[in-house]
């Protein structure tokens, strides 16, 4: 179970986060839905290290979570709206490249690892492929499988259906079921309210203040 207790966040003048509470369960799935400037993509890289918490506690299973030192704990696996897959590397050395450069796993390790998580998300075939050639579902599941190479406890995702037409949304929501039945707790930033009434065990609206 991950709590947050009494998160603060500001930007410049404006108040994201004002001793915000939250509890989510391990292995569900937790939609934030709202429009822009609430504060949910906020709230997943704060979670992932990306962006800075100004106070507040974190208690993941029992125990305190050091709130300055998230980037270094891979609690949560960041799997970004646009996909962010480096352009010049083939998808299996997108996978391979964090884990080798800053958690000193060896190359071997960390390409069966990641041909595991390919093979398991239907992409084996697709390992020594350049991004470019790939259509937007199948960017969706490298990202997908690029967040779980660092083993996090909780996988986020931002926006995940927001470039996908109609049957590509489908195959998001599956991969989200599929990896809810493997017990694997999630986070879904989405404005979609039906995208986040299919996929999801609690719903949780935010708006801009």
């Amino acid at each position: 179970m991950l709590e947050l207790k009494n998160i603060s966040k500001q930007f410049g003048q404006k108040q994201i986060f004002d001793h915000f509470n939250l509890i989510i369960e391990d292995g569900k799935v937790l939609s934030l839905v709202g429009p822009s400037g609430g504060g949910k993509t906020t709230l997943l890289r704060m979670l992932a290290g990306l962006e800075k918490i100004d106070s507040g506690e974190i208690i993941h299973n029992g125990k305190e979570v050091p709130i300055n030192h998230l980037e270094n704990l891979n609690l949560l696996g960041f799997v970004f709206q646009d996909f962010q897959l480096f352009p010049h590397l083939t998808v299996l050395d997108n996978l391979t490249l964090s884990p080798v450069k800053t958690m000193n796993m060896d190359k071997e390790t960390a390409k069966k690892k990641a041909m595991d998580l390919l093979e398991r998300l239907g992409l084996g075939e697709h390992a020594d492929v350049y991004p470019y050639s790939l259509s937007g579902g199948q960017k969706q599941r490298v990202a997908l499988a690029r967040a779980m190479m660092i083993d996090p406890q909780i996988i986020g995702y931002d926006e995940p259906t927001s470039a996908l037409d109609p049957e590509l949304r489908q195959e998001v929501e599956k991969l989200i079921l599929q990896n809810r039945k493997a017990g694997i707790t999630q986070i879904v930033v989405t404005h979609d309210l039906q995208f986040a009434e299919n996929i999801s065990d609690n719903i949780l609206k935010i708006n801009p203040k």
